[in-house]
């Protein structure tokens, strides 16, 4: 709805101060022509925004305008209440702070409003932890926490998989859940790379100010590299007629089952491995019950 519409482009000014019209046309999903007739209607409706051109420019309030139209709806507050993930906020150590803005948070709204919100919360929960997750090593995530609040550069060793560990410096950026999997998000080298929280060790805050690329936008950054980094993940189809014990135990396995149709006793199953070795595997492990199908270069590696 467009009053919906115009009283987020207000809050957004009023927190952000200068926002271009490109800006608010991603952030509300909207052409930026409609952002410009919702600037006429603002402007005529007696809301002061202006408009500054060039480098820098974009839309803006007069200084000391503020509006108090900050109601939330009932989806709006159910959100709230929801997004809570105690196992990340633990992690950060801001299980008391988070509890306690929302019980502050909750007494500020009206009764109706409030029992709404309840009803949500005791209805829904947000768990982010897996069944078979591995409890991993997050030792340094309070330091790196830490150099973010405080602007200041990091210097920690970094394992890779397989590798030693070696000693890196850099502006931390960012950190992002994953699950319950933390990343860090730090330029280093003049780089922007995504470090994994559990295989950094001997982290520690330096006294040089962390530089911040002008530009950086954490959530569009973890887009972009989550997009590349599946693009880029090894991928091996394979088919196989297998017995409906076999499909029974992929299911529950969770191997990556990408189609399946009967074939008289058996079943025709297509499924997606990272290596042609780890397809061997499978077939082998199973003898009889199961037979290779596609591709020819599987089937004759399998067949006696």
């Amino acid at each position: 709805m467009r009053a919906d519409r115009l009283l987020s482009i207000l809050l957004l000014l009023q927190v952000h101060r200068r926002v271009t019209a490109r800006e608010l046309a991603k952030r509300l999903e909207v052409s930026e022509r409609t952002i410009l007739r919702d600037m006429e209607a603002l402007s005529g409706a007696g809301v002061p925004v202006v408009a500054e051109r060039g480098a820098g420019g974009g839309w803006s309030l007069l200084d000391e305008y503020q509006t108090k139209l900050t109601g939330l709806s009932a989806a709006e507050i159910q959100s709230l209440f929801l997004a809570r993930p105690a196992r990340l906020m633990a992690d950060l150590g801001l299980t008391r702070e988070a509890e306690a803005a929302f019980i502050k948070l909750e007494a500020s709204l009206p009764a109706g409003t409030r029992q709404r919100a309840e009803f949500a919360r005791q209805r829904i929960l947000i768990d982010t932890r897996g069944w078979r997750d591995p409890a991993e090593s997050i030792a340094c995530l309070p330091v790196l926490l830490d150099a973010l609040w405080r602007e200041r550069r990091v210097r920690f060793s970094y394992r890779r998989v397989l590798g030693e560990p070696s000693e890196r410096m850099g502006d931390p950026l960012g950190l992002v859940a994953k699950g319950n999997t933390w990343y860090l998000i730090a330029q280093v080298e003049r780089e922007t790379k995504t470090y994994r929280v559990s295989r950094i060790s001997d982290a520690a805050i330096l006294e040089q100010p962390s530089a911040r690329p002008v530009e950086f936008d954490l959530a569009g950054y973890w887009e972009r590299s989550a997009t590349e980094f599946r693009e880029k993940l090894p991928r091996y189809y394979a088919t196989f007629l297998a017995s409906p014990s076999v499909v029974r135990w992929v299911r529950y396995r969770g191997w990556r089952l990408e189609e399946e149709a009967p074939e008289g006793d058996r079943v025709r199953v297509r499924l997606r491995f990272d290596v042609e070795e780890e397809a061997i595997q499978f077939a082998l492990s199973f003898g009889g019950d199961v037979e290779a199908v596609e591709p020819h270069e599987l089937r004759a590696l399998i067949r006696p």
